[in-house]
């Protein structure tokens, strides 16, 4: 389904209840945004304000958008909601509101400029409030499963956010968001799939559940962008060790690290319930590069595979009192 204010169409409310895309493929349409290195490729239920005219504002409600199931998933990205850039015409969404997500971009291994997501606010789209009530899963290569290009007042998952494919970000965040919040687990299985990636833009306040990833280059959160709050209730927990991942277009190196905070993050307020435990060889679990004012880590800090650290910190700020450390070779 693809609803596009192009041409004549200068204004306009939509109004979507109750709508299950059970079959699309959108993978051969060549009309996709582009920033940050990459192209997106368009939705099952695709809502795209194309106008370049940046008087031009369509406005939308959309609830109970569904798309795919787990023994067919839609090919290319589930929801894809947009605006026309961020210097052209706008897109202003009041609420988003989804159920089960089942989305396959079909991307070819190595493609380093493609991406799709599960659910996807693209550039020009300002959300009110973003409902993810079913849970959502991506199956492919570069297949984010939330992923924000625009600005979003509230953020809320309630289900479980899955991936299996390589490169398949749990949540990513380039632009603006006041709050979010995962209140069920985040799980990625394939090599790169971080879990939570804060890459640009700024957030003030995220609480997750449980995060955890089983391959190679999969950090638990990366953050590089200021953060307000950052609570787990649960564990951050990583499988893997070094490998390949996408980086804004660049397939890059990484370690499967629980907690990084790389240069030019900072975080006010770490909370953890739960551990922050690494499995993988020659990995971190906490890498601190930038800055985290306060932390608590109730379970503590474990690093238990060989050539492994439990903390790691390079030019950066953390205070760890009362924080428990243990740091021991895999058998």
């Amino acid at each position: 389904m693809q609803l596009l204010a192009t041409g004549s169409v200068r204004s306009g409310h939509v109004i979507a209840q109750n709508v299950e895309v059970i079959e699309a493929d959108t993978r051969e349409l060549q009309d996709r945004p582009k920033g940050f290195g990459v192209y997106v490729l368009q939705g099952a239920f695709t809502l795209w304000n194309q106008q370049t005219d940046s008087n031009v504002t369509i406005t939308a409600h959309l609830t109970g958008l569904r798309a795919g199931s787990n023994e067919k998933p839609v090919q290319g990205s589930g929801i894809f909601v947009s605006g026309a850039g961020d210097v052209g015409g706008r897109l202003e969404v009041d609420m988003l509101e989804t159920g089960e997500i089942h989305s396959n971009g079909g991307i070819k291994q190595g493609t380093p400029d493609v991406i799709s997501g599960g659910v996807f606010v693209v550039y020009g789209a300002r959300v009110k409030k973003v409902v993810n009530n079913g849970s959502v899963t991506t199956y492919g290569v570069n297949d984010m499963v939330l992923d924000n290009w625009g600005m979003v007042n509230e953020w809320m998952a309630e289900k479980r956010i899955t991936s299996h494919g390589p490169s398949g970000i749990g949540f990513v965040n380039f632009s603006e968001i006041g709050t979010l919040r995962i209140l069920s687990d985040i799980e990625t299985y394939g090599i790169g799939a971080r879990g939570f990636n804060l890459y640009d833009g700024s957030l003030k306040y995220a609480e997750f559940k449980r995060i955890v990833t089983h391959a190679n280059a999969a950090v638990g959160i990366q953050v590089s962008r200021p953060l307000g709050t950052l609570v787990v209730h649960e564990d951050i927990e990583t499988y893997g060790g070094e490998g390949e991942s996408l980086v804004k277009g660049v397939i890059t190196q990484l370690s499967a690290d629980g907690l990084s905070v790389k240069e030019g993050g900072k975080i006010d307020k770490v909370e953890i319930g739960g551990r922050i435990v690494t499995n993988g060889q020659n990995v971190r679990s906490l890498h601190v590069q930038g800055e985290i004012n306060t932390m608590t880590v109730k379970g503590g800090i474990f690093s238990n595979g060989s050539g492994s650290k439990a903390v790691l910190i390079e030019n950066g700020i953390v205070p760890l009192n009362g924080i428990k450390i243990y740091e021991h070779s895999a058998k």
